[in-house]
């Protein structure tokens, strides 16, 4: 979340070592306070005494002596931006000041920043004073679970209704030992080292950085991220051990990176901006080790066993007949995914990609990608098929008309029956034990629950040479999490946006898979796509119990292994493969190939999302 004010990017700061004599006046302790809010908020101080540690355009920081409670903050920002001001001070100055304490919001979703505004009266008492920095791990270890006191329920973060209570509205004593955010509140301003810190998400596009240091975490996934998991008691753990590395204060640029990488040491002041907890370095750090890059699947495709479906899924992001990436997608599909029988594509574009006139038909850019697969395998050649939106109905970008599409191998798997191809407010629904009225068609199209979003395309298949074995299979890509809170925000639980829709959206799917194993208990059904939710919502899957069950815990793929998206801090799973239980009682393997969250630099990646991979019999 990027605030309206962006920090000051301050010119210098060196690293600090004690020590100063210390007046006594109102100190940035008393301004600081044991909670979220400055007991002083609104009154003017006099005579505050501290060293400046960082200095920018809109101001600098000091630091007073360190307290001994650990939940009050020895550190504040000195808001200004009078150049007048700004030059009677240089780092490492212990000086006096005076001004009025403020909590700055850039919205009122985030947390405030406690800072001194308007300062005066500033005094100089000593230069090239140092300033020792906490050692995080070492002086203060982070909590590695819970983010708030506020999370309550057994979704915590994730729990429904959102916005339940405000972080700044109850203003309570901070528990840094168990809670994240009072954890980092309780730095506010401070000047903290973060040894060997390690990479967990590519840079932003301000070329910030997420890591955590060399402390104890949790769901630390084999190629260094740290993976959203369930944490004490099953509630979902957000990883709060983690922090963002802003801009250099020295005005050097941090590095491009990967997920896994190792930097330099970082030395910094942590603030509060854009929604989350930073620390801005003194300079930037430097790139020690990176990741060994991804191989293909372990899964042997192609078996000559008729009762053996291979499965692949994955968004493509925005894939048009032109776009850059789409050779790499092929590329995906060939030789990392090893040509499934079948693949559940969604983010598919029309002829015409962005272009907004009107076209909403596809065959063309699938026909590209086919194609390509075709030029990457040696000659694998795919059919395709899907169903045409209402133009600009479906959301995504304006003019693309994005849909899901079936990829399937004719060689080897082939739409079952001879029901016709369903249009786009066409309902499907489940006839006979065989087949559907529409093959492929849209589950309940008309409902609200799918305003501005995908409907989801239902199918029939039978594999070629078998027996007539049926394969059930329903390609989803819900409502996305546009919008939202900021996990390290004002409000608790965060806004989860879009969680009502897709809920009620899993409830139309659950409802026409239960519709098949009505009729037949025994159907094969797999359910796979971007479902744009993690399961640790489990409110949003509730309709699905009893019904389907993950493919990754039937298959017992580990906890921190499960992901296929990278978000802020988190590696985290937005896409799924559920199966009905006469599939998870017979023999299955998947692997979610992490082609993209692996990449060596952000821009090699082909799409925000990794694809998956799975094999299971159908007899």
């Amino acid at each position: 979340m990027k605030g309206v004010r962006r920090s000051c990017i301050p010119n210098l700061l060196v690293a600090f070592i004690p020590l100063v004599s210390w007046a006594s006046a109102t100190t940035i302790a008393d301004i600081q306070g044991p909670s979220f809010l400055s007991p002083l908020k609104g009154q003017a101080v006099v005579g505050v005494q501290g060293v400046v540690t960082a200095k920018g355009t809109s101001g600098f920081w000091i630091q007073g002596p360190p307290t001994h409670d650990i939940r009050i903050s020895s550190g504040v920002s000195v808001f200004t931006s009078s150049k007048t001001i700004l030059a009677q001070v240089a780092l490492g100055d212990e000086i006096t000041v005076n001004g009025v304490v403020g909590e700055f919001h850039s919205t009122g979703d985030v947390l405030s920043i406690t800072e001194i505004d308007s300062p005066a009266n500033i005094t100089v008492l000593s230069s090239n004073n140092t300033v020792k920095p906490i050692i995080l791990g070492v002086d203060r270890i982070p909590p590695t679970e819970l983010y708030s006191a506020l999370d309550k329920g057994k979704n915590g973060f994730l729990a429904v209704p959102n916005n339940a209570s405000q972080i700044e509205t109850v203003n309570a004593i901070l528990q840094p030992h168990k809670f994240g955010i009072d954890f980092f509140e309780s730095l506010e301003g401070q000047l903290v080292t973060v040894p060997n810190p390690s990479v967990i998400n590519f840079e932003n596009s301000f070329g910030e950085i997420w890591v955590h240091g060399d402390w104890p975490v949790t769901g630390k996934n084999s190629r260094g991220g740290l993976t959203l998991t369930a944490g004490v008691n099953g509630v979902p753990d957000l990883n709060p051990e983690v922090i963002i590395v802003g801009s250099p204060l020295d005005g050097t640029k941090n590095p491009k990176v990967s997920i896994g990488a190792g930097l330099s040491t970082i030395t910094g002041v942590v603030h509060y901006q854009f929604g989350f907890y930073y620390v801005l370095p003194l300079t930037a750090p430097t790139v020690v080790s990176v990741e060994a890059g991804i191989g293909p699947t372990t899964i042997s495709p192609n078996s000559t066993d008729p009762c053996v479906v291979t499965l692949g899924d994955y968004n493509v992001d925005n894939l048009s007949p032109n776009v850059a990436h789409l050779p790499a997608v092929a590329t995906h599909i060939a030789q990392f995914l090893k040509t499934p029988d079948l693949v559940h594509v969604q983010e598919i574009q029309d002829n015409d990609g962005s272009g907004d006139h009107g076209i909403v038909t596809a065959n063309v850019t699938l026909q590209t990608l086919v194609n390509a697969i075709a030029a990457a395998s040696g000659g694998v050649q795919y059919a395709f098929i899907d169903v045409d939106p209402i133009n600009n109905q479906d959301g995504g970008e304006p003019g693309g008309n994005i849909r899901q599409a079936y990829l399937y191998r004719p060689d080897r798997i082939k739409l079952a029956g001879n029901s016709p191809v369903g249009g786009s407010l066409d309902a499907t629904a489940h006839l006979t034990n065989s087949h559907h009225r529409f093959n492929p068609g849209r589950i309940q199209p008309n409902d609200t629950a799918w305003l501005a979003s995908r409907k989801s395309l239902a199918a029939v298949w039978e594999r070629v040479g078998g027996n007539g074995e049926r394969l059930f299979t329903v390609n989803v890509h819900h409502t996305a999490k546009l919008g939202g809170s900021s996990e390290q925000g004002n409000l608790r639980p965060p806004v989860n946006e879009g969680v009502d829709q897709r809920t009620a959206q899993v409830a139309l799917v659950g409802e026409f898979v239960k519709s098949v194993l009505k009729k037949d208990a025994a159907a094969n059904v797999a359910v796979a796509g971007d479902f744009n939710e993690f399961v640790q919502t489990t409110s949003a899957f509730a309709l699905f119990n009893k019904v389907l069950r993950e493919i990754d815990e039937v298959a017992g793929i580990p906890l921190v292994e499960r992901y296929t998206f990278a978000f802020d801090m988190n590696n985290e799973q937005l896409d799924h493969i559920f199966i009905s239980d006469a599939i998870a009682l017979r023999p299955l393997e998947v692997e979610h190939v992490h082609v993209n969250q692996g990449a060596p630099t952000f821009n090699a990646k082909a799409s925000d999302h990794d694809p998956s991979v799975a094999s299971f019999r159908l007899c």
